[in-house]
């Protein structure tokens, strides 16, 4: 099952703008359906492509400008309601923190597509929608964030909850994470007591079985810190990192790659056979 970004691009619109609703009529250009997501929270002057330069209601009261971009997913994510629209966005007004943009959420029910709320620095990308049973879907993510050279990425659950004053919550449950110091210290660093290391992620997609996903991971297994922490590695040019005691450097190449299975129910994920 390949990634599921799903195709507003393919739907044009006649607007309600005093009621904040999207009515889905046609098909159109991306630009145009944009355009209409767009005007369900921004006055048509300040519609400018695929950016509203002052968006209405954003966190803070602020004047903020939001430029969406192309990955846009939708699904039943809350049981028993409509299908929500997640739409990832960028913006100026958002620090390095919330790695400068989030979520704008939208509800779909029938022809309609109300406009919901802002969500700076709940945006997962290269998404995947599964579904979880009849009743409702999944939304599976690649997230991540890079400080002083250090990327930290995970596969994560985005769990979707109701509170008070109808509002809708994204917490990121995080299934598998990984972290990667090249950039940082010039090798990785695996701690020489302790299981697999996990450095990277790539390529999520829906898994070979109901309720999994799978993904490719780059990570040092037993016999690879077994080797760091023995005879070691031939050591790279430059190095920026003091080991600490039990730890060893894995240099950038030596790490294994592997597509992995994750179960979704029990959380567990491990190399596919």
């Amino acid at each position: 099952m390949r990634t599921l970004t799903i195709a507003i691009a393919l739907l044009s619109a006649v607007l309600a703008p005093a009621l904040g609703v999207l009515f889905i009529m046609s098909p159109a250009r991306a630009e145009d359906s944009d355009h209409a997501l767009l005007a369900t929270f921004c006055a048509s002057a300040n519609i400018k492509g695929s950016t509203c330069t002052r968006a209405k209601s954003y966190p803070g009261g602020r004047a903020c400008d939001v430029k969406l971009t192309t990955e846009h997913y939708a699904g039943r994510f809350l049981a028993a309601s409509s299908a929500l629209l997640v739409v990832n966005y960028e913006s100026e007004c958002e620090p390095h923190a919330t790695d400068f943009g989030g979520v704008a959420l939208f509800e779909q029910d029938g022809k309609a597509t109300r406009f919901l709320r802002f969500l700076p620095g709940a945006q997962g990308h290269d998404c995947i929608v599964v579904a979880k049973d009849t009743q409702q879907d999944v939304l599976i993510c690649t997230v991540g964030h890079m400080g002083q050279g250090i990327v930290e990425s995970a596969v994560a659950r985005m769990e979707f909850s109701s509170k008070p004053g109808k509002r809708i919550e994204i917490t990121p449950d995080f299934l598998l994470r990984a972290e990667d110091a090249v950039s940082a210290y010039g090798a990785n660093v695996v701690t020489c007591n302790e299981g697999p290391k996990y450095f990277g992620l790539s390529n999520l997609a829906a898994g070979p079985r109901r309720n999994t996903v799978a993904v490719d991971v780059d990570y040092a297994d037993d016999e690879i810190i077994r080797t760091a922490c023995g005879e070691g590695f031939p050591k790279s040019k430059e190095l920026y990192y003091d080991l600490q005691a039990g730890e060893a450097f894995v240099p950038e190449g030596s790490e294994r790659k592997k597509r992995f299975i994750i179960d979704l129910v029990t959380g567990k994920a491990a190399p596919a056979n």
